[in-house]
């Protein structure tokens, strides 16, 4: 891998990693069409990625991290922590049990399935407010324990490229009662642990740490890219979501691209 395609991997990371329109998926677009040469290991450098996103949401909700854990050791308020574990657990859960299968089956990298996931998860959000919700919640501190347990559940969809984990979250969380801004929010603070433990999983083992000894200056270079982006795309996003219907362009713009990449790759073939 040379230093522009670091450079453009690291710039789509940083962006859609928060926008919810699936980062493994316009990666793997990415990889076809600037034909970027990826050897067997390839896996192991979009998972190494995370890195600079993972600081991104780290340094963005310092505060908001802060008071969680002063809530729970200092006010004996453990609800919000209590969800955030609830939440993690099922995508921890099958991420440990089916990544490997899905990282080593080609049917989950190729283009037709990452177009049909970004076109279904479009569509759904295309017409998030036509959709059942339950009653509406004033923000992600008054989350249940079972619906935080849906918002957990909808994650381990996004073992499969296209979907998208900030977009099943932020899906789920309109339909549990959040507002899209809150429920953005409540995404990422849940994904945290997720990220956490996918890296921590790379640095344990062996492949991991000899793959990421070997590519550290193009690794570095990625990860300060998807950090920097990933800081003004987590901004932007927030702000966006203010707006009503906001979801809705999201799910076009996915739809799009789902269509102009299946219709390609389908004729190709």
């Amino acid at each position: 891998m040379n230093i522009f395609e670091a450079i453009l991997l690291g710039f789509i990371q940083g962006i859609t990693e928060f926008i919810p329109v699936s980062s493994s998926g316009h990666l793997e677009i990415a990889q076809h069409i600037f034909n970027i040469q990826s050897s067997d290991n390839f896996h192991l450098f979009l998972e190494f990625i995370n890195l600079g996103t993972l600081l991104a949401l780290l340094i963005y909700f310092r505060k908001r991290i802060w008071r969680i854990i002063k809530d729970v050791f200092s006010n004996r308020n453990y609800k919000l922590a209590i969800n955030i574990v609830i939440t993690t657990i099922p995508a921890g859960l099958a991420g440990l049990l089916l990544s490997d299968f899905i990282e080593n089956n080609g049917f989950f990298s190729s283009l037709i399935t990452v177009s049909i996931a970004m076109g279904i998860v479009g569509l759904i959000m295309m017409f998030i407010d036509r959709l059942p919700h339950m009653s509406e919640l004033k923000n992600e501190n008054h989350l249940t324990p079972i619906r935080a347990l849906f918002i957990g559940l909808s994650q381990i969809f996004a073992l499969i490229p296209g979907t998208s984990r900030s977009g099943t979250t932020i899906i789920t969380g309109r339909l549990v009662g959040l507002d899209s801004e809150s429920s953005a929010e409540y995404s990422f603070l849940a994904s945290i642990p997720i990220m956490c433990g996918v890296c921590l999983k790379m640095f344990l083992s062996s492949t991991g740490r000899d793959y990421f000894a070997a590519n550290i200056g193009i690794l570095a270079l990625s990860n300060l890219i998807a950090f920097i982006v990933g800081l003004f795309a987590l901004h932007y996003l927030l702000r966006y979501l203010k707006k009503p219907h906001s979801l809705q362009t999201f799910g076009r713009y996915r739809v799009i691209v789902a269509c102009l990449v299946l219709g390609t790759t389908l004729i190709l073939v």
